[in-house]
């Protein structure tokens, strides 16, 4: 008995096809750094050529190579105030996810603790960290710490929201369904509210970790920190009373670099923790 073979047209397409997918998923992840890359080195380009062309004098605006030469000469210093600036936006981002997440949680189980404390934490939103910084150094003895609750009160609010508003997303029907199969709260919590409130907590982490270097810095400008222990906000009002402006624009830098490396850290993380099942991470190949 003679076996014949059929071709499915369907498995015949689906290679190439496929194939085509995955070359255009690489192209488009290799665009994704290349194209960044090229226009931030084109716009450094234009930088330097216009302080050079227009001779515009370094107290004004530094040419970008002066700003890299003034990085490299007083890198160890610089180092320093970032490490302190860098301890202090992440202890403050912490100590703003522990304190959000907590909090957010009791809210969301609680409507009567909720509607007692929420009005104080829209009072520390609302309020300007600017205003609050001078009677929290005056209550506070460590300048270190009254920094730290500078830093938490701006990051803490989007962590608290965006917890709340996911506990509280979750489906009515599968609520309904996990107390008719006489699930636990634990349950309840592990398979049904933690992952409705993921993404959403996701979302105020990006928010929250570009805040708490914002509060980091505003707070120590607002303190007038300074000596040799203190962040890159002391040395870039050391550097304007000085009319130091290469090494003003060098501690710039630094700031901008830390608030990208937070925000591609929480990006990973949120795809880490988001990109196999969330609609908001999958990559679609069309």
């Amino acid at each position: 008995m003679s076996m014949t073979s059929t071709i499915d047209p369907v498995a015949e397409d689906a290679a190439p096809i496929n194939t085509e997918h995955l070359i255009a998923a690489r192209r488009e992840r290799i665009l994704s750094w290349v194209m960044p890359i090229v226009a931030i080195s084109l716009a450094i380009v234009a930088w330097e050529w216009a302080v050079w062309f227009y001779e515009i004098p370094h107290y004004l605006i530094p040419a970008p190579s002066l700003i890299a030469e003034t990085l490299v000469k007083d890198g160890p210093s610089l180092m320093v105030s970032a490490w302190f600036t860098v301890k202090l936006t992440f202890m403050s981002l912490a100590l703003a996810i522990i304190g959000g997440v907590l909090l957010g949680a009791l809210f969301a189980l609680s409507r009567p603790v909720e509607m007692s404390l929420f009005p104080f934490a829209v009072i520390l939103q609302v309020t300007p960290v600017v205003a609050i910084a001078p009677l929290i150094l005056i209550y506070v003895d460590s300048t270190f710490a009254a920094l730290l609750i500078c830093a938490w009160i701006v990051a803490f609010f989007p962590i608290l929201s965006g917890t709340v508003m996911g506990l509280r997303s979750a489906d009515h029907n599968l609520r309904d369904l996990f107390t008719l199969y006489r699930a636990t709260p634990w349950q309840r919590l592990r398979y049904l509210l933690a992952p409705s409130a993921l993404p959403y907590f996701m979302s105020a982490l990006k928010v929250a970790g570009g805040l708490s270097l914002i509060g980091a810095v505003v707070a120590e400008f607002v303190a007038g920190a300074a000596g040799q222990n203190t962040g890159l906000a002391s040395r870039i009002i050391e550097s304007s009373f000085r009319s130091e402006i290469p090494r003003m624009f060098a501690a710039l830098v630094l700031v901008s670099a830390l608030g990208i490396v937070i925000f591609l850290m929480t990006s990973w993380l949120s795809r880490r923790v988001l990109g196999h099942w969330h609609e908001s991470e999958i990559r679609r190949d069309t």
